[in-house]
Order: C-alpha cells, then sequence, then structure tokens
C-alpha cells in the first residue's frame, strides 16, 4: 500500500510539473506571437518606405537625365526600361487571374 501512495505521489508531482511547464511554454507562445506579429508590422513598413525611396530616385534620376540634353539618350533608355517593367508588372497581374 505505501508503494502505491508513492507511486501516486510521484505522478502528481510530474503532473504538476508538466502544467507549469505548459503555462511557461504557452506564455512564451503568446510572447513570440506578439513579436512576430511586430516584426511583420516593421518589415511591412520598411518595404513600403523602400518602395517609395526607389520611386523617388527613379523620378530625379528622369529628371536629371532630361535637364541636361547630352543625357537625352540615358533618360530615354531609363523611360524604355521603366515602361518593359510595368508591362512586365502587367503580364503577371493578368496571368494570376
Amino acid at each position: 500500500m505505501a508503494d502505491l501512495s508513492v507511486i501516486v505521489s510521484d505522478i502528481e508531482l510530474k503532473l504538476r510539473k508538466l502544467i507549469d511547464e505548459k503555462s511557461q511554454l504557452a506564455m512564451e507562445n503568446k510572447r513570440l506571437t506578439e513579436e512576430n506579429g511586430a516584426l511583420l508590422r516593421e518589415n511591412t513598413a520598411l518595404r513600403q518606405s523602400t518602395e517609395e525611396l526607389k520611386d523617388k530616385i527613379n523620378k530625379s534620376t528622369i529628371v536629371n537625365a532630361l535637364d541636361n540634353e547630352g543625357e537625352l539618350e540615358e533618360g530615354r533608355k531609363l523611360i524604355k526600361d521603366l515602361v518593359r517593367e510595368i508591362d512586365r508588372c502587367v503580364s503577371i497581374l493578368n496571368s494570376k487571374e
């Protein structure tokens, strides 16, 4: 009979440890999920900022190229490249539909 109570006590102790560990893991999971969400939002904001800066650089390059008559051909080439990129994006969007 004594052996049975020792076994039951041992099982109870192990169950308590498992319940505590589960609680700790649940809290850590919640923290990591919140951190992941924050990082995803930051990543999205940084990507958007990068795209806006790329657009500003392209516009500035076009304006600078068109201001200098000697660089007019470079401006035309840049505009052609941009039109090709737009066409490629449109074709990708159309293929997804």
